[in-house]
């Protein structure tokens, strides 16, 4: 259906490119005239039905002439006629941004999210917005550059708003659930559009995401400190600073991106380990009747001892790997899966001071100290703590299996894709290759048409060309991941929650690191003029209140999609204050 759609509208494209009117000669000095077939040619010189080089503006009218994309592209002067254009472009970016989406997951499914995930999956999502912004400051000669350019800065930060304020809100709106103890019920969705009891939850790593963006934006700040300080001078140096500033956060988050499954999985073992902990000193507190402390608040090594004692099967004197096996297995964990042995293991590690692979008496007493201390958050409790107060375990305990679901655990049966193998990975690659092909192809063929349609419209209408792509052109590049981040959203559970904010969050990274990129290398390169007060305020404004919310907070309640909502229409609005009523640049 895809191939089908792309094949009418290219042979659209190549009928509307060949239709052509009879051209007349615009020669002023020409003495030649023009019959209207009725007169014979005799008569031409007198007569009166002979229409003359009526023509009387030929310079106006060659300016009104508008130059086609590549020699044969459509173009008009009108602004129905760039709108239709504009609609036909902006599908085929939407076109190859679909392509590239679909390709990049099959790559992932095949190679797993280190490198792909890392390093291809968020240029491959920022290629076509870096296409259109390369091409708007590209085309003519630097003069022609500079009146274009606005169109980058305009997708630019038109991705940038849509992503954090419409897109962020309506996947709050679909993604809603119970807020419960301030965590999100998974697929329970009873308090309609409760404002505070209704809400996402999203794991630690997306809090993380946030603060990468929030952090994105020191390049924006580098380049405008001209402006902030009022100085005309170093402005080329202020870019060159930004521009290879972006371009080593570009590197440094690729990096992470391809090791960050490896660090998660690091702190999801370690976040089952202290569940393990916990489970384990609230059953000894329950076998202990609560006497885990003496009357000043301290670990009680004389009850721990009597403890050992019960948990010593075989009255050896030492804790053996079967009984530790055992003691874990006899403890609830509450539907938190992990590999017992594994668990075995690290408790042996916590314990085991003489690697002899048992634990002795002293050994235990020694440990469960250590993890007293641990629970209580490595401060003594005092007296007011008392032998049988022991809330700081129930706390510890509540902690604990917070930290197990924000680090987004996805091995209790809530993987969302459908088991198998894969079908023949061969066949897979190729047609990933394929579609990855297709659709840089795309992007790269119709950006500098869309471009150059923009400022035909622009001038038509008279419409700042920064505002129409603003509005119009994120819609076309951003379209694919817009319609996928709600889907997934819509599933209402916290992994698939935190995968759609994390996602968000990553594109407005890309868009602030690579597309500023390739926009300030354009800048530099062709000598241009940064003159984007307004518009890097507005990025600024929009990445530090959603990413600074979203780095200290793991869930938002309905009320915050407002927050975002509101931000869209604020950015527009101020922008077009800056620039028109007070004359920034």
């Amino acid at each position: 259906m895809r191939f089908r759609s792309l094949i009418s509208l290219l042979f659209l494209l190549f009928f509307t490119s060949s239709a052509y009117a009879r051209f007349v000669s615009l020669n002023p000095s020409s003495t030649s005239l023009i019959s209207d077939g009725i007169d014979g040619g005799s008569n031409l010189a007198g007569s009166g039905s002979v229409i003359k080089t009526v023509v009387s503006a030929p310079a106006e009218e060659k300016e009104e002439a508008c130059e086609q994309t590549y020699g044969f592209m459509p173009c008009t002067k009108t602004a129905l006629g760039n709108v239709f254009l504009i609609l036909v472009y902006g599908f085929l970016m939407f076109t190859a941004a679909t392509y590239l989406s679909a390709g990049s997951e099959l790559l992932l499914e095949i190679l797993g999210p280190g490198i792909v995930g890392g390093l291809f999956l968020p240029m491959l999502g920022a290629l076509p917005d870096a296409m259109l912004i390369m091409v708007s400051g590209l085309s003519g000669d630097a003069a022609t550059a500079q009146s274009q350019v606005s169109v980058g800065m305009g997708l630019l930060a038109g991705s940038t708003v849509m992503l954090l304020t419409v897109i962020w809100g309506t996947c709050t709106v679909v993604g809603k659930c119970d807020l419960r103890d301030s965590i999100a019920v998974n697929n329970q969705d009873t308090k309609g559009f409760h404002l505070k009891d209704s809400g996402v939850t999203v794991d630690i790593w997306t809090s993380y995401a946030a603060r990468i963006m929030a952090i994105s934006v020191i390049p924006f700040v580098i380049v405008q400190l001209p402006q902030m300080l009022g100085s005309t001078s170093g402005r080329q140096l202020s870019v060159l600073i930004a521009l290879i500033l972006s371009v080593l956060m570009l590197i440094s988050y690729c990096v992470y991106q391809v090791f960050q499954p490896w660090i998660q999985r690091r702190r999801l073992a370690f976040a089952k380990h202290k569940h393990v902990i916990s489970g384990i000193l609230r059953h000894l507190k329950q076998h202990a009747l609560g006497r885990l402390l003496d009357d000043e608040g301290q670990p009680d090594e004389h009850v721990i001892r009597k403890l050992f004692l019960t948990i010593d099967a075989n009255n050896d004197g030492h804790l053996s790997a079967a009984e530790l096996k055992a003691l874990i297995i006899g403890i609830s964990f509450e539907d938190i899966d992990f590999d017992k042995d594994d668990a075995v293991g690290k408790v042996l590690q916590d314990f085991d001071k003489t690697l002899d692979e048992q634990v002795d008496q002293e050994e235990f007493v020694r440990g469960i100290k250590q993890w007293l201390i641990q629970a209580m958050g490595g401060a003594p409790s005092g007296p007011e703590a008392g032998p049988r107060t022991m809330k700081f375990l129930d706390n510890f305990h509540v902690q604990t299996k917070r930290e197990h679901a924000l680090l987004g655990d996805n091995e209790n049966g809530e993987n969302d894709e459908e088991g198998g193998e894969v079908a023949d990975p061969k066949w897979i690659t190729i047609k990933a290759a394929l579609l990855l092909l297709l659709g840089a192809a795309i992007a790269a063929a119709f950006a500098d048409p869309l471009v150059d349609t923009v400022n035909n419209f622009s001038a038509a209408t008279g419409i700042p060309s920064f505002f129409i792509s603003f509005i119009a052109l994120p819609l076309a590049t951003n379209s694919s991941e817009a319609v996928s981040a709600i889907i997934f959203a819509s599933r209402k559970k916290i992994r698939t929650a935190s995968l759609t904010f994390s996602e968000l969050c990553g594109g407005v990274t890309m868009n602030n690191i690579l597309c500023l990129s390739v926009f300030l290398a354009i800048v530099y390169v062709r000598g241009l003029t940064w003159n984007f007060s307004s518009e890097v305020l507005v990025i600024l404004i929009v990445c530090l209140v959603m990413g600074g919310f979203a780095s200290f907070r793991t869930t938002y309640p309905l009320w915050t999609c407002f927050i975002a909502y509101l931000l869209y229409p604020f950015s527009l609005g101020l922008v077009y204050i800056l620039d028109y009523w007070f004359g920034w640049s």
